[in-house]
This record gives C-alpha cells, sequence and structure tokens, in this order.
C-alpha cells in the first residue's frame, strides 16, 4: 500500500485518499485521472482547537477539504460548521482562469472547533480542478464521436446539459443517446471507483432533437460498496427520459457464464454502410425508395457496425427472431471504464428491439413503426468498447402491439460482458392522407 502522506502516526494511502476525494460531490464531476493527480499533490494541514485556518482578508493556501473534524465559519447570521467532505477557499473550477484571479480573499475567519485536518491544494495545482471534458484530462485533438455525443455541459452540481450531435431523420432523439447521456450524468456523481452494474430505464415522451436536454442527478443512495442515482432527462420544462442506476466497488468472487455463441469474425462481415449502398444502387429496389434512400442525410454513425444476419430488403421474408451484429466504437476511446459503459449502452439500443419484427416481414414489404419503452443493463465486468463486442439478440415474445427483446455483448475473446433486455411499441406505418 503505497503511503501518500503521514498525519501523526497515520499512514495515508494512495487508494485511501482518493476513495475520500471520490466522495465529494464537486471532484467527481472531474475526469477519473484527474483524481488521482489531485490526491498526489495534496498538501496535509493539522489544525488544533480554536486555531484559525484561514482569516478574514487573507488569500490562504488555495483549496480546503476537511479531512478530519469540524470548523466553524464565523461572521455569519446562523452557524455554520464544516464537516468532513466539505470545502472552501480560493481555486474556482473554471477552466481557463488566470492564478491572480483565483487568489481571492477570504470574506470571514473559518475556525477549528476540536483537532482538524485538511487537505490542501494549493495555488500552484489550481489547474487540476478544471477540465473541459467530463472523461480526459488530456487535450486530444481526436476526439472519437461517440466520445462527443456523450460529452455533458457541467451546469452545476448533479445538473448537465447534453447535446444531440447526431441527428436522425425522424427529428427524434436517438433513445440510446438518452440512455448514454443519463448514465454519463449518473457516473459524473459517484466516486469513480464505484462502476454501473445495472440500469433500468423509461422513455416517456419522444425528445426534440433541435433542443438541448438537461438531466437532473437525484443521489438516493450512497455505501461504501453500492450506490443508487435516478436521472430525468427534461425538455421544454417536461420529463421525457427517466433512468436509474446502481453502481458497485469492484470485488472478486465466484465466477460462471455463457459461452459465446459461434458468429462470423468481424472482419468477414461486410460493414452495415456498405450494404446500405448496395441497395441505392440495386436494380431490383423501386425509384422511389432510391430517391428516398439518396435524399436521406448521409451521416456517418458513431458506432462501427457488422449485420452477421442481415434483413434481405428485396425479398423480404420471416426470419428466426434473433440475430447477431459486432459493433465498436470508430475512434479510440478515453480510458475512462465509465465512459466505455456510456458508449455500450448508447449502441445498445441500435437494432435491439427490432429484433422482435424479423419474424412479421412478409413479402408484401409491410413496414413497421417501433418505439421504446423500457430498457435495462447489467454490466458484468470491465471491457473496452473501441473494440469488437458481438451482440447477440433474440425477441422470445411479441404481440398486443409491443414487442421484447434480450440481448448479450461478448469481447471478442469470448468474455461476456453486458446483458440486456428492451420493450417496445411496434404498429404499422401510414401514410399520410394529406
Amino acid at each position: 500500500m503505497a503511503v501518500l502522506f503521514t498525519i501523526g502516526d497515520k499512514d495515508v494511502s494512495v487508494e485511501q485518499a482518493m476513495e475520500f476525494l471520490g466522495s465529494v460531490p464537486l471532484l467527481q464531476q472531474l475526469p477519473a485521472g484527474l483524481i488521482k493527480k489531485i490526491a498526489h499533490a495534496l498538501k496535509p494541514m493539522r489544525f488544533a482547537s480554536g486555531e484559525t485556518l484561514v482569516r478574514e482578508g487573507e488569500a490562504g493556501e488555495g483549496f480546503y477539504i476537511v479531512w478530519k473534524g469540524e470548523a466553524e465559519v464565523a461572521g455569519v447570521s446562523n452557524t455554520l460548521i464544516l464537516k468532513p467532505g466539505d470545502y472552501f477557499g480560493s481555486g474556482e473550477f473554471a477552466p481557463g482562469v488566470c492564478p491572480e484571479h483565483l487568489q481571492e480573499i477570504h470574506k470571514a475567519d473559518v475556525v477549528a472547533v476540536d483537532e482538524v485536518i485538511c487537505l490542501v491544494l494549493t495555488h500552484e495545482h489550481h489547474a487540476l480542478v478544471s477540465s473541459d471534458s467530463i472523461w480526459t484530462d488530456n487535450q486530444r485533438k481526436d476526439v472519437a464521436t461517440v466520445e462527443r455525443v456523450l460529452e455533458l455541459d457541467k451546469l452545476d452540481v448533479d445538473l448537465y446539459r447534453g447535446l444531440t450531435a447526431y441527428p436522425s431523420e425522424t427529428g427524434r432523439v436517438f433513445g440510446g443517446q438518452l440512455i448514454g447521456q443519463a448514465l454519463a450524468a449518473a457516473c459524473k456523481s459517484v466516486d469513480p471507483s464505484l462502476l454501473v452494474h445495472s440500469l433500468h430505464s423509461n422513455f416517456l415522451v419522444a425528445g426534440d432533437e433541435a433542443l438541448p436536454i438537461m438531466y437532473q442527478v437525484e443521489r438516493v443512495r450512497d455505501g461504501h460498496r453500492f450506490a443508487t442515482r435516478c436521472v430525468r432527462a427534461m425538455q421544454r420544462g417536461q420529463e421525457i427520459f427517466r433512468l436509474t442506476a446502481s453502481f458497485q466497488r469492484l470485488e472478486k468472487s465466484l465466477e460462471h457464464q455463457r459461452d459465446m455463441p459461434e458468429a462470423p469474425r468481424p472482419e468477414d462481415v461486410l460493414p452495415r454502410e456498405v450494404l446500405e449502398q448496395r441497395y441505392r444502387v440495386d436494380a431490383r429496389i423501386p425509384l422511389r425508395i432510391k430517391k428516398k434512400l439518396a435524399a436521406a442525410p448521409h451521416l456517418q454513425y458513431p458506432m462501427e457496425v457488422r449485420l452477421c444476419d442481415p434483413v434481405d430488403l428485396v425479398n423480404p421474408t420471416q426470419l428466426e427472431p434473433r440475430q447477431r451484429v459486432w459493433l465498436k466504437a470508430r475512434q479510440k476511446l478515453s480510458d475512462d471504464q465509465s465512459l466505455h459503459c456510456c458508449v455500450a449502452a448508447y449502441a445498445s439500443d441500435s437494432q435491439f428491439i427490432g429484433t422482435a419484427l424479423r419474424p412479421l416481414r412478409t413479402s408484401s414489404g409491410q413496414r413497421f413503426r417501433i418505439l421504446s419503452l423500457d430498457h435495462s443493463m447489467w454490466f458484468h465486468q470491465p471491457f473496452r468498447a473501441d473494440e469488437w463486442l458481438l451482440f447477440v439478440m433474440e425477441s422470445p415474445f411479441a404481440g398486443n402491439g409491443r414487442g421484447f427483446a434480450t440481448g448479450h455483448m461478448y469481447t471478442q475473446s469470448g468474455e461476456l460482458v453486458i446483458s440486456v433486455a428492451q420493450e417496445g411499441v411496434f404498429g404499422p406505418y401510414k401514410r399520410s392522407k394529406l
């Protein structure tokens, strides 16, 4: 156990400091990699009972986080007591602010009620608490497209704004975007050492991709091993989507898993874009459909997708309610494991519930409209979403205007990393009478 610093006769390890810092809401919004850098830069300071930590009118040492004991803020109308996890001092969380602007004077005396130990991030390290990204502290120019989709604007603690970076033909927000962005907001409200192990979500109202989406996080439960968060996605003051996520600290235990089904290698499967391009020039496709395909926006989907069991759009036939799809992010992602979970969540809503419609296709070419109702995921073990994942899907039931599907994601080496379930409502497309 690496000792970070010693206070009295007590050694404090890097792991202990990071676990403590991970419980501070303001720091949870930062990329996980910055938490470790902050831990190494901290300066411990001890104050005896009655001693002044900082004085009114002085700049102080920097950004203070109370580690042990209690301190009173003097000169306020109601007694204000700072306890472990509380923070104060100069060093605002704003990227690009000059150091001299950070060394503002304190507005009140802060006095130790009993023995107080603070962890102080001095002015020279102020940049560590500023980041333009919630995922990485590295200034990268080649950020993956899907990582940009899942990048949120930090408006306040537990309040984020997301934008639609990949518009659809329908004008509605892609369900995978809502799942991924809401999960990202939840991840930024927990100790980075806790990883999501399950999520359950409901699609309430179709989102408008032309408007930003506000994500409000509710801290339902915090424990040493588990934490629970509820996220509400809002547009025009209306809740359009809700997600509940549970997080767990990784631990060792007995293991077993289902073997990965057989599938062709991703290198032996045509990219989805190649299949779509072939249909655009296929002589068997009616001209009216070709015109529609040509007029559709040619926007590259942020995930690389290869369909092992593609549907024949020329001669639609009833198929077994199962399919296999290889998928991964098109570019390399940042290393934060929570980001990889969010990317998998984003991708899991594509192709998925359509599995329930495969047996319903007929030679008449009947088309169906399908909308997701709810979506659940279980994350079994760490993985990378910028490496190939095999998404194996099947639908055990469709009826009463609803379809149900389950799925499993495997790494190329055969590790089962995610299980998924979804229900959607479907019905035939109706042409406008106008």
